[in-house]
């Protein structure tokens, strides 16, 4: 951060923290993929189903990073390579009004993408696009102060961008795929919970209320790891309920990584220098499920087909 220029197209390029927009590329993947194994795959429409999910998911990250300046909490908070935001703001590498116009401009661009698909695919898709659009733009100015800011994660980040990418594809829901989208909504829910411990003390002087600053720390731990176990456990139940095939216990590879970040989410809550490799592990056993449930019903759909 140190060389980077005030204005210039490396900070424009930091700001929308793109090394976390691949687990918005895998959920989009996964609820394709179910509508593959069901038989229906349209190359395109999952092209711009993905750029309007990016879209969405770069306006989150900008109008956090924006938010949390003006208040205060990315002036007090610990930065990590995984929390505490891009520091773009903080080190003044952009101002605070570039970053609001970005972010809104990004949302005004997948909106219309969102219209385009509502127009051809049916209302009943405006829905989930209302949720994601007001979660996106007001997470920080309502849901964070609520108390439902890991919900609405997991939420969005989860049941909504599956459930989203299987409907553009096949045009329905479907209980099979809302089961599907449990996992990931509670592992993305958690990989917001987790990465709130550092930023305890910062989020709750800048006005913040969720459950890491409601539980403190030593409480929270207990969450954290309940939902890492809940998590595998919807897997193979969804496997012995046959809404979800075989194949995706190929998702359970990630256990070994799982009990690493519970036992060190468990143990090092209170240690922040320890607490940070733990938080790389988290990130990868989340992306690493999703991953693997989307590789599970790939193989799935080539089973079947």
């Amino acid at each position: 951060m140190e060389n980077v220029r005030p204005g210039s197209f490396r900070a424009w390029l930091l700001l929308p923290r793109f090394h976390f927009i691949p687990l918005t590329v895998i959920l989009v993947s996964l609820g394709t993929a179910i509508a593959a194994y069901e038989g229906s795959l349209h190359w395109g429409y999952f092209g711009l189903a993905l750029v309007g999910s990016i879209l969405v998911h770069v306006t989150v990250n900008v109008m956090n990073d924006y938010h949390d300046y003006k208040d205060g909490i990315d002036l007090n908070t610990r930065r990590t390579p995984f929390s505490g935001g891009s520091g773009v703001l903080p080190l003044s590498l952009l101002k605070p009004r570039q970053a609001f116009w970005f972010a809104t401009l990004s949302l005004v661009a997948a909106t219309i993408i969102g219209v385009y698909f509502v127009l051809i695919k049916g209302w009943l898709l405006l829905p989930l696009l209302l949720v994601a659009g007001f979660s996106a733009y007001f997470y920080n100015v309502c849901l964070s102060r609520w108390m439902v800011g890991e919900l609405f994660a997991g939420l969005n980040f989860g049941p909504l961008v599956i459930l989203g990418a299987y409907y553009i594809q096949t045009g329905r829901y479907s209980w099979e795929a809302l089961f599907a989208s449990i996992t990931p909504g509670i592992l993305t829910a958690n990989l917001l919970f987790l990465n709130e411990f550092p930023d305890r003390e910062a989020d709750e002087e800048g006005g913040r209320r969720h459950l890491v600053i409601a539980l403190g720390r030593e409480g929270a731990r207990y969450v954290y790891v309940i939902l890492t176990a809940i998590s595998y456990l919807c897997i193979v139940i969804g496997v012995l309920t046959r809404m979800m095939p075989v194949m995706t216990l190929i998702g359970l590879g990630t256990v070994v990584l799982g009990w690493k970040a519970a036992r060190g989410a468990w143990r090092y809550h209170n240690d922040l220098n320890r607490l940070t490799p733990i938080l790389g592990i988290n990130v990868i056993t989340i992306l690493g499920t999703q991953a693997l449930l989307t590789v599970g019903y790939v193989l799935a759909a080539v089973m079947v087909s």
